[in-house]
């Protein structure tokens, strides 16, 4: 029993270590939020006198934050939806239909993952300029779909892989097309794999700044991290609004955490199981 204890305290206490290491940015930010640009000049690390959401309500409008908001909410919503649609039917195909280059395909989809998005960042501008996406709704969630397709063909077709072919079989016998298996077998079933690779996906296209960036250049298009961006620049010295619109930003994605763990953590092991 006591070697129990010990080994308990021995795995508790890293890990009460790395929760604190991660929660404390999140505190900070917080508490710098609450205090007036007086306060913070004085103290930078002291706990905040009192809730002031003053500096939370300078950030919201200020910067269009609203606007910004609306942003991040459609383009992630319509790169998210793509990106199960394409992904899911991707997996279906490489997991089950037999057919010539499936299996060169997939290795292609893992060679893709590890190619970083500054490596194609330029030809993809450029593509883009001469097709006129730049600056549009549809070039960013395009590009978005075109960084992270790879990543959810990959957990798609690995979670497809682990249904029985039989019931692919059985469904075919029973007069069903390919494309009927897939919406009456795959997606009913797949809806797991769905939702965590879905989570993953809207958590990926909130949280970028660089694609953003680079697709949409006026401020009018600006996604939601892009905006905290400019309030860094707008108020340079004014640490604790810029602290606020980075604790207005992180509290969508906070939340879809917190309701959405155990989905999350689903996700990132769907690719571990072998069929």
């Amino acid at each position: 029993m006591r070697g129990l204890g010990l080994t308990r305290w021995v795995v508790a206490v890293p890990m009460a270590a790395l929760a604190l290491a991660t929660l404390y940015p999140l505190l900070f930010t917080t508490n710098v939020a609450m205090k007036t640009r007086h306060d913070y000049v004085l103290d930078r690390f002291g706990p905040a006198d009192s809730l002031n959401g003053d500096n939370l309500a300078t950030a919201w409008t200020s910067v269009g934050m609203d606007r910004y908001l609306i942003n991040s909410v459609i383009v992630v919503t319509a790169a998210v939806a793509l990106l199960l649609l394409v992904g899911s039917m991707a997996g279906f195909a490489l997991s089950h239909l037999r057919f010539r280059g499936s299996r060169v395909i997939f290795l292609g989809c893992l060679a893709a993952l590890f190619v970083p998005f500054q490596v194609i960042m330029v030809p993809l501008a450029r593509t883009m300029a001469d097709v006129q996406l730049m600056d549009t709704y549809a070039g960013l969630v395009l590009a978005y779909v075109a960084q992270f397709l790879p990543f959810t063909i990959f957990l798609m077709t690995s979670y497809y892989t682990a249904i029985p072919g039989e019931l692919v079989d059985a469904a075919r016998i029973d007069g069903n097309t390919p494309y009927g298996v897939y919406r009456r077998v795959m997606l009913p079933m797949g809806r797991p794999a769905l939702l965590s690779v879905g989570i993953l996906n809207a958590l990926f296209c909130w949280n970028d700044v660089l694609i953003a960036l680079l697709m949409m250049p006026s401020p009018e298009h600006r996604t939601l991290m892009t905006g905290v961006t400019s309030l860094r620049g707008q108020y340079t010295d004014d640490i604790p609004t810029f602290a606020s619109g980075v604790l207005i930003a992180a509290l969508p994605v906070l939340l879809l955490y917190l309701f959405f763990q155990r989905q999350i953590a689903d996700g990132v092991t769907a690719g571990s199981t072998k069929g």
